[in-house]
């Protein structure tokens, strides 16, 4: 890299690269619509398959169900705000392009952390969920799962690793997979269905917590609005990661043409099953008091409709939904962390990619072993097996607080956008326009509040705030002085000039 440095208003420095910096840092273009909708679907398919489910245990199933339906408007907001500002900026920053257009460096990094804090973090989620699944298929002791999740790790960072093609080859086979097994696991579950008995079968007991009510006919919200709230950060699983796809725009054949339809076919594929899981799952057998505890919800289900032994079967195919998710976020978190060091907001040799298959096999390698290393960390200082599902509760909530901050300012930045910059080309405009984005702003304020404040998960959720304090500190004192003319930084500072202010 060249020593020249450029110097720029409210304290950050850029340097001027030689071709040898981008010559190593090239990524291969292969994705259209079908490619997009099948990263979008399978990033976020194992919502479906875990997790979500434990937001019964807080909120019921009415209370889930409420929650669901905010924070689908959250996302719709939010997706219909991505869709219009990725082809206008179709670059791999993602959610730090935008805000960094809008916002500035510090905007644009604060808003990238906490997306790279989301995505690191997911994966970790979903390895435990697919580590869950496969003690239980093949009754390994529980004390080996974190075996499962470095496997897990070793094969689909590999799988990324050896080009973009393979990549979205593997993603489009395991999401219509799993979007197979959904439409299976939906058709059985029909004939079983009692919806009072299985789905309402949650009260609350004289300490506050959920009691099971043998023969259902519960309160629809037995834990009233709280319970509303504490749901919110489960409900956020359905939809989680779904705003990853800018992240493969230099990879995209047309980005401004097929982002936005990749994004909102996704995000209706997603509402749709989304919404038939949370019907259909806890109104068989055993129902949602159990399920409100489950590592395995759908296992659980097939199960109650087929017996342990058939069960078992389909739910190792079942795990193609965690599988999809799996791979296509590990995915996601390598082209995040390789635009924000292309940039110099991290280390600059992250970026770095491989000579052979023009992937970001560095930041792949890097993302994957702060996850497990986090998940070493919670699952040694929460108890380990014994904690069981609480683990995946633990790290589901850090990997939303961190998603919730990137949705607050990626609908900032949309926002701001409009506003200031109405001259940016937009070959597509959300139908929501700025009042969608102000309602994903109110709801993922709504919901980091109320994480901030919830005593079961709390702990987990200040330590990524630390994390994020830290980050920040790093950006201060050293970060903000390595910056690079990367492409996204070439368009916001030509875009601000123009407008009178970097």
């Amino acid at each position: 890299m060249s020593n020249e440095a450029k110097k720029h208003e409210g304290g950050v420095s850029y340097h001027i690269p030689g071709s040898d910096y981008f010559e190593k840092r090239e990524l291969s273009r292969h994705a259209g619509v079908f490619s997009l909708w099948a990263l979008g679907v399978g990033a976020v398919i194992s919502g479906d398959f875990s997790g979500w489910n434990l937001g019964f245990a807080v909120g019921g199933w009415g209370g889930m169900f409420v929650a669901t339906l905010l924070i689908t408007i959250m996302y719709l907001g939010l997706t219909y705000s991505i869709a219009e500002m990725s082809p206008a900026l179709p670059h791999t920053g993602g959610a730090y392009s935008f805000a960094r257009t809008a916002f500035g460096p510090w905007g644009g990094f604060v808003t990238g952390l906490a997306e790279n804090i989301e995505y690191v973090l997911t994966p970790a989620v979903v390895v435990f969920f697919i580590g869950t699944y496969l003690t239980s298929i093949f009754g390994t002791p529980t004390a080996f799962q974190p075996l499962w999740w470095i496997v897990g790790y070793l094969v689909f960072v590999g799988l990324n690793v050896r080009g973009v093609a393979l990549s979205f080859q593997v993603t489009v086979f395991v999401t219509l997979l799993a979007l197979a097994i959904l439409v299976f696991f939906f058709i059985s579950a029909a004939p079983f269905m009692e919806f009072s008995k299985y789905a309402m079968n949650i009260g609350v007991g004289p300490d506050g917590t959920a009691v099971e009510l043998p023969d259902g006919g519960g309160p629809f919200l037995p834990f009233g609005t709280y319970g509303v709230l504490a749901a919110m950060p489960f409900a956020v699983w359905l939809f989680l990661a779904i705003e990853q796809l800018p992240l493969a725009a230099e990879e995209s054949v047309d980005p401004k043409r097929d982002m936005p339809k990749g994004i909102m076919l996704g995000m209706f594929t997603l509402i749709a099953t989304g919404f038939l899981i949370l019907i259909t799952n806890p109104a068989i057998p055993e129902g949602a008091f159990k399920l409100g505890s489950s590592g395995e919800p759908i296992l659980d289900g097939f199960r109650a409709i087929y017996g342990s032994g058939a069960a078992k079967l389909l739910a190792l195919a079942a795990v193609a939904g965690l599988v999809a998710s799996f791979h296509a976020i590990i995915f996601a978190f390598g082209r995040q962390i390789y635009s924000l060091s292309r940039a110099g907001y991290f280390p600059h040799f992250l970026s770095v990619t491989h000579g052979d298959h023009k992937t970001p096999n560095v930041a792949l390698i890097a993302g994957s072993l702060l996850g497990l290393g986090v998940m070493l960390v919670v699952w040694l200082t929460q108890g380990g097996q014994a904690a069981g599902s609480f683990i995946g509760g633990v790290l589901l909530n850090m990997a939303v607080f961190g998603a919730m901050i990137s949705y607050l300012f990626q609908a900032l930045s949309f926002i701001r956008l409009r506003r200031r910059f109405p001259d940016i080309e937009r070959p597509y405009r959300s139908p929501l326009g700025v009042p969608g984005a102000a309602a994903t702003v109110v709801i993922a304020l709504i919901t980091i509040y109320f994480q901030l404040t919830d005593p079961v998960y709390q702990t987990g959720v200040i330590g990524v705030a630390i994390w994020y304090a830290l980050g920040i500190i790093y950006f201060g004192a050293y970060g903000r002085r390595t910056l690079v003319y990367s492409p996204e930084e070439e368009f916001a500072v030509k875009q601000r000039e123009g407008a009178g202010s970097i």
